[in-house]
């Protein structure tokens, strides 16, 4: 259970990266999460259930069309 005041969102929301960082090891890559997310520095994700999020960054967007 989270300690936090507003409860940090769960691991299942879409906001899950939003939870409070509660361990980061910036040397190895990764932080945990409040909710139990390891979140890594190429924007992946492991989830607590051991799903994984696939890294995704603001690149991946397709350009905008010249107009």
């Amino acid at each position: 259970m989270c300690p936090h005041q507003p409860t940090c969102p769960s691991s299942d929301t879409h906001d899950r990266e939003a939870a409070r960082t509660i361990a980061c090891h910036p040397e190895q890559g990764w932080s945990l999460l409040c909710n139990g997310v390891v979140l890594f520095d190429d924007t992946g994700e492991l989830l607590p259930n051991g799903g994984i999020i696939a890294p995704h960054r603001p690149t991946d967007l397709p350009a905008p069309s010249a107009a």
